[in-house]
């Protein structure tokens, strides 16, 4: 089963009230030896995150955004300006926050990290109140999954309940989360599906194609090669 937010995420949050102000909120930051923390309101909703990036706009100060020639318009940088003379939480912080749900897939967190180029989510409930929250390096923490876990999810949950194929059919070897799989099935389609579904087994960093098929269902091709597997 693959793993959600809630199994990776941390429930100890370090977060900020609306109304904290600039200097309380560094000291909380170095206190706890974190680049960024949730703001919530007084119903403890999180309605932004504010971060490192966040602050260091106030100590370059307004001026940068303005002069002759310069456009805050233009350049979209109206709040950057807002920022550089914030003094509290709420009018530092980046809003909305990007949250999620702590029933969320793991692979979720990632593309939402990713996308918008953040380390960390706040994880919220239904009703949008901090629960938690996760980390890129809590998201690949799945990657560790000892490879004997892996090989046992090949065989029993792709090969066995996926394809209701016969596990002793084939070889299936596991090596720091690379997966090897050979054998033999009746037709290029189920090959490909099987390598595929395999890919998404939680904690798999790779698969090797090792399963071959009939000669004559290998696809026509037109303007490339097909490899098929010996």
């Amino acid at each position: 089963m693959a793993s959600t937010v809630k199994d990776v995420m941390t429930t100890y949050v370090v977060a900020v009230r609306e109304k904290a102000n600039y200097k309380d909120i560094i000291v909380l930051l170095r206190r706890w030896r974190v680049s960024a923390c949730p703001v919530l309101d007084e119903a403890s909703r999180v309605i932004g995150v504010v971060s490192e990036a966040d602050l260091l706009l106030r100590e370059v100060g307004p001026e940068p955004f303005t002069g002759p020639g310069r456009s805050l318009r233009a350049s979209g940088r109206h709040g950057e300006r807002a920022k550089a003379a914030a003094e509290t939480a709420a009018e530092l912080m980046s809003a909305p926050a990007v949250t999620i749900n702590p029933g969320a897939s793991v692979a979720d967190a990632a593309r939402l990290m990713y996308e918008h180029g953040i380390k960390r989510l706040p994880v919220v409930d239904d009703t949008g109140h901090l629960v938690g929250m996760v980390s890129r390096i809590d998201v690949l923490s799945v990657f560790t999954r000892p490879d004997a876990q892996i090989r046992d999810d090949v065989l029993r949950q792709v090969i066995a309940g996926n394809f209701a194929l016969d596990p002793a059919a084939f070889e299936v070897s596991v090596t720091s989360g690379i997966v090897t799989i050979t054998g033999r099935v009746d037709s290029y389609d189920l090959a490909h599906q099987l390598i595929d579904t395999a890919r998404h087994v939680e904690g798999v960093i790779g698969v090797r194609d090792r399963v071959s098929y009939p000669a004559d269902d290998t696809p026509k091709t037109t303007g490339h090669v097909l490899h098929r597997p010996a």
